[in-house]
């Protein structure tokens, strides 16, 4: 299993750049950032400042969508930081939440998604494009690779991250809706004549590392995660708006927001977020990965034998730089491929 970190490109940079320095001297393979412009710093500039001064990590949005740039735009930033740092970026994409509903915009079409991953995609891998109406190239770019990797929740989300994506990311870490999401997603891979098997899978969620795992730890580490329910409880709100409360969606992805009231982006992906109140405890424990570094990697170990092939882990609370350490020392060395000198 490969592990990433997703930070926040909250001022200053320099901070930004150096946990993602941090995570990368503690074995992390990728280090996510957010991607809302007017909620946190551009994270493409920040992006080149880390790969300037780490080494293997590689680096990309979580997630980036189709409606705040020029999809040649995003193209060109990603082909120009692999000729520079030698194919270190990935793109992780979505129809759009904070970036687009911020501006009072909304979340693009699943066609438009489609068109924009083609294109992106094509583009960065030195590619030809059809695109408004032109043949379009880089004439600069030879031999870039970047992968597009799709974050979704609902059936038809699913469906296109099984007919298009490199990867799927899924930004929780439910066991029981992991289950059901693979199995979607490989399905619709397997039906467009894919090799299911050949489509990495993401778990993203938040993770918080406690010593003792005692009550008073348990309710801390809760109430500084508590946030990123309400974060998820904006995409299933649009499914069940679209779907309604009996589609195929899992009961636990769908029930819990029956208590939400609305949604303050201004608190977006923050602890303490006042409009993640109606979140329960169960729904926390669930959706994301918190204990001691033994609870981390038994349920690590359970998404693993899921398929799931990379774990990022959200850093949005106050234990930023114990979590990583913990991780770094304890629970990545355990769930990597063991390997003897002599045996």
């Amino acid at each position: 299993m490969e592990f990433g970190a997703v930070l926040q490109t909250n001022p200053p940079a320099s901070r930004t750049v150096y946990l993602a320095k941090l995570a990368e001297q503690f074995g992390f393979d990728y280090a996510w950032t957010f991607d809302s412009h007017l909620l946190w710093q551009e994270p493409y500039v920040i992006y080149s400042q880390i790969l300037a001064e780490t080494h293997k990590i590689k680096v990309g949005p979580m997630v980036t969508n189709p409606a705040t740039r020029d999809w040649t735009v995003t193209a060109s930033t990603y082909a120009t930081l692999n000729e520079m740092y030698g194919n270190r970026t990935i793109c992780g994409i979505g129809r759009g939440d904070s970036a687009v509903r911020v501006t009072n915009g909304a979340p693009t079409t699943l066609k438009t998604l489609r068109e924009a991953i083609h294109v992106i995609r094509e583009l960065a891998n030195s590619r030809s494009v059809e695109y408004n109406g032109a043949t379009l190239q880089f004439p600069w770019s030879v031999g870039s690779e970047l992968e597009v990797w799709v974050a979704a929740y609902g059936p038809l989300a699913l469906k296109l991250t099984g007919e298009v994506g490199d990867g799927f990311i899924l930004q929780m870490a439910d066991l029981d809706v992991a289950e059901w999401m693979i199995a979607t997603v490989r399905s619709a891979a397997e039906k467009a004549g894919r090799d299911p098997m050949s489509i990495t899978f993401c778990v993203a969620a938040p993770a918080y590392v406690s010593a003792s795992g005692t009550d008073e730890d348990w309710a801390h580490m809760r109430d500084q995660n508590r946030w990123f329910g309400g974060m998820v409880g904006n995409h299933v709100a649009d499914i069940v708006a679209k779907y309604g409360e009996n589609s195929t969606v899992p009961k636990a992805l769908t029930e819990y927001i029956k208590g939400r009231e609305g949604y303050d982006y201004n608190e977006h992906g923050r602890a303490g977020n006042t409009h993640a109140s109606f979140v329960p405890d169960e729904i926390v424990d669930r959706f994301c990965l918190l204990g001691t570094a033994q609870q981390h990697i038994e349920k690590l170990t359970a998404l693993k034998e899921l398929g799931v092939d990379q774990f990022a882990a959200y850093l949005q609370h106050d234990n930023k730089e114990e979590t990583l350490r913990v991780y770094g020392e304890t629970v990545i060395p355990a769930m990597r491929d063991r390997v003897v000198a002599r045996s």
